[in-house]
């Protein structure tokens, strides 16, 4: 099984995860071109994509959904609340409802050859969920948009041979942005808000002591409140502090508008 991010921040996210028989993506908040460009950059195209799997109805994660959906009807694997509130985004158009099939948190389901397990999260949406997935190869989790975490999620995720994780943003910065109202950066910094750096790191510390990953990948940073490598050198500080040795556990920071790195299992 594989992974590799075509984008992720706080502008959109596009994540795909497949094997040699299943390819999915997970949300759709980048524009059309551009997650069509990053499936061209693999060898992919939208007509191998198995499911898109959608973690909450924001626009950052839905935004040229309906455009996908358009351009080949794939089926889309959400809640219920989250596909109610895809049906009530004013810029969705017009799509074939009976592509969208439901899904509970901790029921696991099947896409092909792959094992999806949805989680709650702790968000500010409609039932959001993040996801793992597992195939004969081992476990990939993606856990984005959180706002907090605790011991329940920490079970989910933990096993992941590779983890993708919000360090959404540096909490100092944040503070200082002055063109952030005081309401916006309470919502952020809530527990149904935004993962911080310290608070991504102190998420995979636990992680790794209980298994240790073979790559972390830290996505949806902010593009006002957080910079690519303080984020990096605080989870490298994080891994260090917990006595993991950064010259080979591989971290890094998933880029706004282009392909991350591919990582396999």
């Amino acid at each position: 099984m594989r992974i590799f991010s075509i984008a992720s921040g706080s502008s959109g996210n596009c994540i795909f995860v497949g094997n040699d028989t299943t390819r999915l993506l997970v949300d759709a908040g980048v524009s059309g071109k551009r997650i069509m460009c990053g499936l061209e950059e693999r060898g992919l195209s939208l007509d191998d994509i198995d499911g898109i799997l959608i973690t909450h109805e924001h626009i950052d994660h839905i935004g040229s959904l309906g455009i996908l959906l358009r351009k080949r009807e794939i089926p889309v694997y959400a809640t219920r609340g989250t596909i109610d509130g895809i049906f009530n985004y004013d810029r969705l158009g017009k799509v074939n409802h009976d592509l969208f099939i439901p899904i509970d948190a901790d029921e696991e389901f099947a896409v092909k050859e792959i094992a999806v397990e949805p989680s709650r999260i702790w968000h500010d949406a409609n039932e959001p969920v993040c996801y793992s997935f597992r195939d004969d190869t081992g476990k990939i989790s993606i856990a984005t948009d959180l706002g907090d975490f605790d011991e329940y999620l920490v079970d989910k995720l933990t096993g992941s041979d590779i983890l993708m994780v919000e360090s959404n943003h540096d909490v100092r910065m944040l503070e200082a942005n002055q063109r952030y109202t005081y309401a916006l950066k309470r919502r952020i910094l809530s527990s149904s808000g935004h993962l911080s750096n310290e608070r991504s790191g102190e998420l995979v510390t636990e992680l790794m002591q209980r298994y240790p990953s073979k790559a972390i990948i830290l996505g949806h940073l902010s593009k006002d409140n957080n910079i690519p490598e303080c984020a990096l050198i605080n989870m490298q500080n994080y891994m260090r502090e917990a006595g993991f040795d950064t010259s080979v556990l591989s971290i890094e920071v998933a880029g706004r508008d282009c392909c991350s790195a591919e990582y396999s299992i």
